[in-house]
């Protein structure tokens, strides 16, 4: 199967839901494919879009649309306006059926390539060379804005204006900062999200650079081969989990271990430690870990339901509780750095001893130097944006829709989410109208009813099945994030074309993946889409997921491999699976729909392919 004739449904083709008619409304209107516009119905159709089922699995709420926008908004703006990226662009964006489907646009001509190599070696050389500067600036400017999003306040709207207003002169009534709160809220959302491509991009492009030397100098390299050269490494993403461990192990040295293991709801367990000293002692070490590394989402953190640990405290006990088992039992449960980081240096010795050429030899270590040095911040950004600030950002939220429960025009907090921010914005307008003028608001008699129609929409988008990819696929994919985050590759997208027989249950089951860390094993699988399938995993068993969450990380100390069906060799599963010498095969397009709970399969991490045995 050559790479032009991997097909996947035409975008303009696919059926309509029942009982969904006007769903569009709910979106962005340049979000969606059309028909009536027959120059962009073309270039629609003439365009490659792969579903991104790692950061939005499931069906996307129109509040949840913001970070959507933000991200590919900043991510292309820096591809094409800022560091200029020679072979591509940014990334087209597209939503159906509330699954969202990103077509990466690429670079054509060979003269514009040129031109651009010129920008982008001049402004992506400045930042690699004075990258740990950069990277601590920016580390403040995050830190900074969730400062200032942990400030803001969601002011009630009383009866009668506070009296300072007139004595201190201030000229601004509490409606119009409800009104001001909101649209920082917004405005730091954006922010956050042009702060978090800053430096992403190039973090990519250098190691994209890396793989493609090594590749030019050895062509039938493994993959991984190349990962597996800037291994070993020490990321913020992995300190709360790290904070879990030593938690644990203060449990256990203040012989407390019990009384933390007494429930699986925290609130019992804390009861129980305060009537001791040392109960007492192991809460204070708990609080003092809480901030800011329990703001640490339970999913990708993209969903307004995917909550910190700090808004379920059960979730981190139940990961104290397994390494405290661990520790009882008399096993280890640190990561094998020094391993990862011998096994990583023998490789490097290895290959770099083939190489004969000095001014060669210069150019892999100089560009191995880069993706090593840059490789950190692929991981450590994701706590700041995606956790911590998403976690906080969603609770803001929160505050805003408890003011609109108030007031009646919606039925509970979670309500919100099925308007989108403009919208939001319009029922605050009413709100605080009404309220300036002493009448009462339209809202009330209008979101309600929308709402409960929303909801039935979106049920019925859970229940369909999303294509992975719309279109034809191009001759060469060259955007660094498609390739080494999503995994979506031309040889990926011939397998998952090749999977489709797979989910109808014809044909071997067998399949492949990319290989995400080495090694084969076989395992019982154990199939899990969110943080409470993940409690019933099994000591030995096979992970197989959607994709992963830093939030799963107790769980690497269980399993004997991970398989899921998106990701590339730089996404979470595969940089974990490394660190903690697992066979993991990622973007496999189908794993979750193909293998079942309780099936014995076999993973090999080195050529990607998986099989059910049983």
């Amino acid at each position: 199967m050559s790479n032009s004739t991997v097909r996947f449904p035409n975008p303009h083709e696919l059926d309509r839901i029942p009982g969904t008619e006007g769903w569009q409304r709910m979106y962005a209107y340049q979000q969606q494919f059309v028909t009536d516009d027959p120059v962009r119905k073309a270039y629609e159709e003439e365009s490659f879009w792969f579903q991104n089922s790692m950061h939005w699995p499931d069906p996307m709420l129109p509040f949840d649309n913001i970070f959507f926008e933000s991200a590919f908004f900043s991510l292309s703006q820096y591809n094409t306006r800022i560091f200029v990226l020679p072979p591509v662009r940014g990334i087209d964006t597209r939503i159906v059926n509330g699954y969202v489907y990103l077509a990466p646009v690429a670079v054509q001509n060979p003269v514009e390539i040129r031109e651009r190599v010129r920008h982008f070696l001049e402004r992506g050389g400045y930042y690699y060379e004075h990258w740990h500067e950069i990277e601590a600036k920016w580390e403040r400017k995050m830190r900074g804005l969730i400062a200032e999003l942990e400030a803001i306040g969601i002011p009630a709207l009383p009866a009668i204006d506070d009296k300072r207003i007139v004595t201190d002169a201030i000229g601004e009534s509490t409606g119009y900062r409800l009104i001001k709160a909101y649209d920082t809220l917004l405005d730091l959302a954006v922010r956050c999200w042009q702060y978090h491509f800053e430096m992403l991009n190039l973090g990519y492009a250098a190691y994209v650079t890396f793989m493609e030397h090594c590749q030019n100098l050895w062509p039938n390299i493994p993959t991984q081969r190349v990962t597996q050269m800037v291994a070993g490494i020490d990321v913020v993403l992995f300190r709360p989990d790290e904070e879990l461990k030593k938690l644990a192990r203060k449990a256990v040295d203040l012989g407390v271990a019990e009384a933390v293991r007494f429930s699986p709801r925290f609130t019992e367990v804390r009861q129980g430690l305060e009537r001791s000293a040392a109960g007492r002692q192991w809460l204070q070490a708990w609080e003092a870990a809480r901030y800011p590394w329990f703001h640490i989402s339970t999913g990708t953190g993209f969903y307004h339901y995917h909550k910190s640990w700090n808004d379920d405290l059960d979730v981190p006990l139940s990961s104290v509780c397994i390494y405290i088992d661990r520790i009882l039992r008399g096993e280890s449960i640190e990561r094998r750095l020094d391993d990862v980081a011998r096994e990583r240096d023998r490789i490097i010795d290895e290959y770099r001893c083939l190489i004969e050429d000095p001014d060669q030899r210069h150019a892999f270590d100089q560009l191995r130097q880069i993706a090593a040095t840059v490789f950190p911040f692929v991981e450590n950004h994701q706590f700041y944006v995606e956790h911590w600030f998403h976690s906080v950002f969603w609770n803001k939220i929160r505050e805003v829709a408890a003011l609109l429960v108030e007031h009646g025009f919606i039925a509970e907090v979670e309500d919100v989410w099925y308007l989108k921010r403009a919208e939001i914005k319009d029922a605050l307008w009413d709100l605080v109208n009404a309220w300036a003028s002493g009448v009462t608001p339209r809202g009330p008699g209008v979101w309600p009813q929308e709402i409960e129609w929303r909801q039935g929409v979106l049920a019925k988008f859970r229940e369909w099945s999303a294509p992975p990819a719309l279109g034809v696929a191009p001759e060469i994919i060259q955007e660094p994030l498609t390739v080494l985050l999503w995994g979506v590759t031309n040889d990926s997208l011939q397998n998952w074309a090749a999977a489709q027989a797979l989910e109808t249950g014809a044909g071997h089951r067998k399949f492949k993946g990319f290989p995400g860390s080495p090694g084969t094993v076989e395992g019982r699988a154990r199939v899990c889409r969110s943080i409470a399938e993940i409690a019933q995993l099994e000591e030995g068993e096979i992970l197989v997921a959607q994709t992963t969450s830093p939030s799963w990380a107790p769980v690497f100390n269980k399993i004997r491999a991970c398989v899921t069906d998106v990701g590339g060799a730089m996404s979470h599963a595969a940089i974990v699976c490394r660190e903690y010498g697992l066979p993991a095969v990622v973007g496999t397009g189908c794993a979750t729909r193909v293998v079942k709970t309780g099936e014995k399969i076999r993973v090999c991490g080195t050529t990607g392919q998986i099989s059910v045995v049983d």
